[in-house]
């Protein structure tokens, strides 16, 4: 069993991690990591409300709200497509709802066709949050709102604001998870581990590593838990496009040449369906089941957690970040402008106000808790 003193010191460094996610950089970190920092990480001041200040015209209720997602590759993109059809239409907007297949120029076309028919309002989950730059400036040239959804826009001015869930907590989540598990599943340490992560376009994935590297690290330094690949960088680690064959390819790879004579007691997964695909071809690989976290509660690994097959997921619930969506168009098309905020980020370019929502961990322990007012998800409990 880890030691109490390491409990301890665990519980220490998440408060310290925490705490830093809300204040910056140390004045010891280098001109380049202050830049990168500033450029994505959330900063909360609660005393602050962050409101743009300009007039808003409003507009008719029956406008065209546009939205535009990367593509409907895992489950909660495709729950936001269904969700955003419903609730747009139910409010008695005029919705055109796209995907871009994960291609940056398909959805540079889209959104230039969400312009051309008159959209006041574009949302936008970005394929490449730093590559939509000029459609967006476009947009907001003709007085177009645009809203980031789940995902940062970065280097642009075409943005007025973005609903996501923190990403650097859903990052020391998913650590703080791997270790629980590995301390109630696996015996004592030490303990061998690999870890993975998200897509390098994807904003919030190198965050998510960020925000799990601050738990681990102490961990890995003073050998309680092993990276016997040796690969703890998150260019390395990174999945692109979240593509589950490429991490099959990777995890295949790390297996054959570091694992032949060695039992892998866990796996850092940036989400559920990377975490499942390691769970098998360990598996197929003659391994015990690693503890995995994952991350979006999708209904294969919300069953896998009840079954103790996955350790954990994180609900990152679909339903509040259009809610949030929704609210913030309701409120300009009433002609009340942005809602007010005290987070923000920089995106490269401008600070971007923030509609920050909390993520959840999801285990077998709490996952009835958790699902208590999803009928769906409660109903794969069985």
């Amino acid at each position: 069993m880890i030691k109490k003193s390491f409990l301890s010191l665990i519980l220490v460094m998440f408060m310290g991690v925490t705490l830093m996610s809300g204040c910056g950089n140390t004045e010891n970190s280098s001109a380049t990591e202050e830049k990168e920092e500033s450029k994505t990480e959330v900063q909360t001041d609660e005393n602050a409300n962050i409101e743009d200040k300009e007039e808003y015209p409003g507009f008719e209720k029956d406008s065209i709200i546009g939205v535009s997602l990367p593509w409907l590759g895992t489950q909660n993109w495709t729950e936001a497509q269904t969700m955003f059809t419903d609730e747009l239409t139910a409010a008695g907007y005029t919705p055109i709802i796209k995907q871009a297949d994960q291609k940056v120029e398909t959805q540079q076309e889209q959104i230039q066709s969400m312009i051309d028919e008159g959209a006041k309002v574009i949302v936008v989950g970005p394929v490449d949050s730093t590559r939509l730059s000029e459609v967006l400036e476009k947009a907001k040239s003709q007085g177009i709102y645009i809203i980031g959804y789940d995902r940062i826009l970065e280097e642009t001015t075409g943005v007025d604001g973005v609903v996501q869930y923190s990403s650097l907590k859903t990052g020391e989540i998913q650590a703080k998870a791997l270790l629980e598990g590995l301390e109630k599943l696996k015996g004592e340490g030490p303990y061998n581990i690999e870890l993975f992560g998200g897509s390098p376009t994807d904003p919030n994935a190198p965050n998510f590593f960020k925000g799990a590297m601050a738990i681990l690290q102490p961990m890995i330094d003073d050998g309680t838990i092993v990276v016997v690949s040796g690969e703890t960088d998150f260019e390395t680690c990174a999945t692109e496009g979240w593509n589950n064959e490429k991490a099959r390819e990777r995890i295949d790879k790390l297996l054959k040449d570091h694992y032949s004579d060695k039992d892998i007691a866990g796996v850092l997964c940036p989400n559920d369906g990377i975490a499942r695909t390691v769970v098998i071809e360990c598996e197929n690989a003659g391994q015990q089941v690693p503890v995995v976290s994952g991350l979006d509660a999708e209904d294969e690994s919300v069953k896998w957690v009840w079954q103790g097959r996955q350790y954990s997921t994180v609900a990152k619930p679909t339903s509040g970040l259009v809610k949030k969506t929704m609210e913030i168009i309701n409120s300009l098309q009433a002609g009340k402008g942005m809602p007010g905020t005290s987070a923000s980020a920089g995106n490269g370019r401008i600070v971007v106000p923030i509609y920050e929502l909390p993520p959840v961990l999801v285990t077998k322990e709490n996952a009835q808790e958790v699902f208590e007012d999803d009928p769906a998800r409660l109903q794969l409990l069985n």
